[in-house]
């Protein structure tokens, strides 16, 4: 088996508003757009497919469901405070402050405006390590 890409689609209620928050705010950029569904991509990322919830494309059993649970995890090589900085002066809530965890992980969370929970991760030494 050969993957040539890897996308995660997100059922969410306003796809106009997350496509605005990911390119606005993340860098995406639209690769494909139709009523109810977009696709973003950025070189360097997972792709994102935005379906609104209720499209007849999905199955019967998944036309209403909606992304939960769901942390979309975006590495980044170095600058995680500055990420954060420029966030928060954009103007995006930031749901969970920069924080390092004692395996060496420095992670913060924003929230886009279908609720889907999107975590920055840059990996520290830990003090232990």
């Amino acid at each position: 088996m050969q993957f040539t890409a890897s996308t995660v689609s997100l059922t969410i209620d306003d796809v106009t508003a997350s496509q605005a928050f990911f390119t606005t705010h993340l860098g995406y950029t639209v690769q494909a757009a139709a009523d109810g569904f977009v696709s973003l991509t950025r070189t360097d990322a997972m792709d994102i497919v935005l379906l609104a919830r209720g499209t007849q494309v999905l199955p019967p059993e998944q036309r209403d469901q909606h992304a939960t649970g769901l942390i979309l995890a975006l590495t980044l090589a170095t600058g995680i405070q500055d990420q954060e900085k420029r966030l928060r002066d954009a103007g995006v809530e930031i749901t969970m402050p920069l924080r390092e965890e004692p395996w060496g992980e420095r992670l913060f969370q924003v929230t886009d405006p279908n609720g889907v929970i999107i975590q920055f991760v840059e990996w520290a030494t830990p003090d232990n390590a």
